[in-house]
């Protein structure tokens, strides 16, 4: 009740602006040990039956944060007391780039959606991998337990497709010792031909490279793919078909959508906005369709991680009882609050006990 009041005010005011007056204020309260403490208390929920092992990684829980949400490493330690049990951070590009310009972020209340056309915008692969280098080195020198961080890596708006590949080899190699797994972004609809590296030739030129690059390290880090819901049923093959022959570890389904079907908000305010990938409660049914397409069609060989339109533990146990196996949300914490992920993973643990005990009847 408190945060649909709170939320009512904040949603006065530009979205991108709210975003960065929230998590700066969570930021200096987490500063003050007793705060973060009493946070911890309030939005964290740990249970041995949430803990899963995913690519070699061990997750406290299964509710992340997708990409787009923290895109500079700028609030880690902040999103760790809320709650998630891992955090993709990006999507990072070799140069730092100011992105479309702004206003980029918009709600659409009536749907529980945003859409955007940031444009990938972040302060660059230097500056975010010496941020990372001082968070890991800060947690080791308080014997805190490391948060799983990802790495969504893209490539710079001026760099043309043809030497797209490039960027990502970079930003891989800069960050491999920051991350513990890599998702290759090539869906955004913000990037002027972005999707088109999507393609099998183009994609698989990207994903082979930073293959033969992974695996001359001794310990390799997991290698996921973000593709948009918005793909074929022979694009989706090819991306199945692709994901085996590099020997990607998952797939991330989905991004957003660029389609603006059945939405409740008037075609005349859509009009407006322009623009943009759409994400939120709209996304939920058509990212489902894309992850049970590919768990069929792999033969369940593909770890997903899920991705759109999750808002609540039901909608959470609808992607993990499709076969994904982890969650991502980012749309429904803007609509939820701070308490989405303590309040999914409650459901969760509660479904996991409740099937247990059916079968030992």
């Amino acid at each position: 009740m408190f945060y649909s009041a709170l939320r009512e005010l904040l949603f006065l005011f530009p979205p991108e602006d709210v975003h960065y007056f929230a998590m700066n204020n969570l930021k200096r309260a987490c500063k003050i040990s007793f705060t973060k403490k009493l946070a911890a208390q309030n939005f964290q929920y740990d249970h041995p039956s949430l803990q899963k092992n995913v690519f070699g990684l061990q997750f406290k829980n299964p509710v992340g944060l997708g990409a787009g949400f923290d895109k500079n490493a700028l609030y880690l330690r902040e999103l760790e007391t809320l709650g998630f049990g891992f955090v993709e951070i990006g999507t990072v590009t070799p140069k730092a780039q100011q992105g479309n310009d702004k206003p980029r972020l918009f709600r659409l209340p009536k749907d529980r959606a945003l859409i955007n056309r940031m444009g990938f915008n972040n302060d660059g692969v230097d500056v975010i991998r010496k941020r990372l280098q001082s968070w890991k080195a800060q947690s080791s020198k308080l014997k805190a337990e490391s948060l799983i961080v990802g790495g969504n890596i893209g490539k710079n708006k001026v760099t043309p497709n043809e030497d797209a590949w490039k960027d990502y080899e970079i930003c891989f190699k800069e960050l491999f010792n920051c991350v513990d797994y890599f998702v290759v972004n090539v869906s955004s609809p913000n990037t002027p031909g972005l999707r088109e590296l999507q393609e099998k030739d183009s994609l698989k030129k990207i994903l082979s490279n930073l293959q033969n690059i992974n695996h001359n390290y001794s310990k390799p880090k997991p290698l996921l793919l973000k593709i948009a819901p918005d793909l074929s049923q022979s694009q989706l093959d090819d991306i199945v078909d692709l994901a085996f022959e590099t020997k990607l570890d998952g797939i991330v389904a989905t991004n957003t959508t660029i389609a603006r079907d059945y939405l409740s908000t008037p075609k005349t305010e859509i009009q407006k906005v322009g623009a943009g990938g759409l994400s939120g409660k709209p996304l939920q049914q058509k990212s489902t369709e894309v992850l049970k397409y590919i768990i069929a069609n792999s033969g369940n060989k593909i770890p997903v991680i899920a991705s759109g339109g999750i808002f609540t533990g039901e909608d959470a146990k609808e992607k993990l009882d499709a076969g994904a196996v982890l969650v991502q949300v980012w749309t429904g914490f803007i609509y939820e609050g701070p308490y989405i992920a303590k309040k999914i993973n409650t459901f969760l643990k509660n479904d996991f006990a409740l099937q247990a005990k059916q079968i030992s009847m």
